[in-house]
């Protein structure tokens, strides 16, 4: 039998297919730079891209994507970034939560939660953290929903923000931002934590260049 969570995001993703479907192709697709622009040196971390390969994007759908790893002199752990920026959801391609997908990489959610992380210029974003494993592996990761100057940690909430901002605005544009870093075999995991938080902080303020309020 169907868990009620299946059910409800079944039907919210109905629900948003047919009403953007009504609505027609009216999206209102501001200007945005491209995410390949995004700084490569962040608070003295420095970025490396990660080829994206044709049949991951083939699933990712149409859109603009980011995957790159920074390292920093002095720290033996790296921090991963990836960031999928969509203009539009209307023709299908809409983001997918990272719930669904890592599990299907043989990544198992350890721990969850959602809490409210400041960035660097004081603005209060709502995000998710959580441990993720896979065998001997383990990895702290914080990802989010961001749309028109709103961060999610909600995927429900998202797809329910997706309809409203449709239906107010004509803009189904949005991203998912995720920010993670290996848990060391001998580390505890606040220090974990406060690596992606601290980068997080100065990643944010950046976003709108290429993630449109």
């Amino acid at each position: 039998m169907k868990s009620p969570r299946f059910w409800t995001v079944a039907l919210l993703l109905a629900g948003a297919a047919l009403l953007l479907h009504a609505r027609g192709n009216t999206d209102v697709i501001p200007a945005s730079a491209p995410l390949s622009q995004v700084s490569r040196v962040i608070e003295g971390w420095k970025g490396s891209d990660v080829p994206i390969d044709e049949e991951t994007r083939t699933v990712l759908g149409a859109g603009d994507f980011l995957s790159r790893i920074y390292t920093r002199e002095g720290q033996s752990l790296p921090i991963g970034l990836f960031i999928g920026y969509f203009p539009t959801q209307r023709s299908g391609a809409t983001i997918h939560s990272p719930k669904h997908c890592l599990p299907g990489a043989g990544w198992s959610f350890e721990s969850s939660r959602h809490v409210n992380l400041r960035d660097a210029n004081g603005k209060v974003h709502r995000v998710g953290e959580y441990i993720i494993g896979n065998g001997e592996i383990r990895q702290f990761v914080i990802y989010w929903y961001q749309a028109h100057g709103r961060s999610v940690a909600n995927e429900y909430m998202a797809k329910f923000y997706l309809v409203t901002d449709a239906i107010r605005m004509d803009r189904t544009d949005g991203a998912l931002v995720r920010v993670m870093t290996p848990i060391g075999p001998k580390e505890d995991i606040a220090a974990a934590r406060a690596r992606v938080e601290a980068f997080t902080a100065q990643l944010a303020p950046m976003l709108p260049r290429f993630i449109p309020n």
